[in-house]
């Protein structure tokens, strides 16, 4: 059975994939960031607090749905190429990404970040990191998310249980995380390369992660009339607080 390590991450194509996914807000998407803004906008304040978005790839609106929360994020990715692009987009990022911040910037709180872009640049860190490998990080994460990571970078259900014990480490007891996942994948095509996935739906990651979490609640999110590929049958959205 073909694991992380098969792959050649350092291909991926990261502006293939953003074109494919994120060119339009889709509404599978919108409907995520609003339970995300919604979530997160409740969160207690904290001096200092500092977030991590695990397996960044390429996809900026985690990290932008914890940018009033947070004085520092970081972000973690294993490919080189993901890597790159997370540099460049950190720095400045392209008006795509608009469309996803004015979703969340109809709470005050999002609202109240005059300059996104400015905010973003300023208090992210890109990090290399190997989620398999438990990360050397510094003091636990304040909160964090996990988009789409877990169940697409490996076709093994034990690599998936260790990604999320594997995420859930590098938080701080009481810290909240939102992960997300397409339910039921079948594996997925980026830049004429195949990728992995381990099919996945909200009973399994329920029993994942009811021993690592508390009032945790999985929602499951429907595709909508245009689905972004083949092989899959809706994501999920599961948030709570780290045990």
């Amino acid at each position: 059975m073909p694991a992380n390590a098969a792959y050649d991450w350092d291909a991926f194509n990261s502006d293939d994939y953003v074109a494919h996914n994120y060119a339009r807000l889709s509404d599978a998407d919108r409907r995520i960031l609003e339970l995300l803004g919604e979530f997160f906008r409740h969160c207690e304040p904290r001096a200092g607090a500092r977030g991590v978005d695990v397996g960044s790839g390429a996809n900026l609106y985690p990290a932008l749905a914890m940018l009033p929360f947070c004085d520092e994020i970081t972000l973690l990715e294993h490919s080189s190429s993901n890597l790159a692009w997370l540099r460049a987009q950190t720095a400045g990022f392209a008006p795509t990404w608009d469309a996803f911040w004015d979703v969340l910037a109809v709470h005050d709180e999002y609202r109240g970040i005059g300059d996104p872009r400015a905010a973003l640049a300023k208090r992210a860190e890109v990090r290399q990191a190997d989620l398999l490998d438990r990360p050397d990080l510094p003091a636990p994460y304040d909160m964090g998310t996990m988009f789409f990571v877990a169940e697409s970078f490996s076709t093994s259900l034990e690599e998936f249980r260790t990604a999320l014990c594997r995420f859930c480490e590098m938080l701080r007891p009481g810290a909240l995380f939102a992960i997300g996942f397409m339910e039921n994948s079948q594996g997925y095509v980026v830049g004429g390369r195949d990728y992995p996935a381990v099919a996945v739906d909200a009973a399994v990651v329920s029993r994942v992660l009811t021993p690592l979490a508390a009032e945790l609640d999985v929602a499951r999110i429907d595709m909508g009339d245009t689905p972004l590929r083949d092989g899959y049958t809706g994501m999920m959205l599961a948030r709570g607080r780290v045990t």
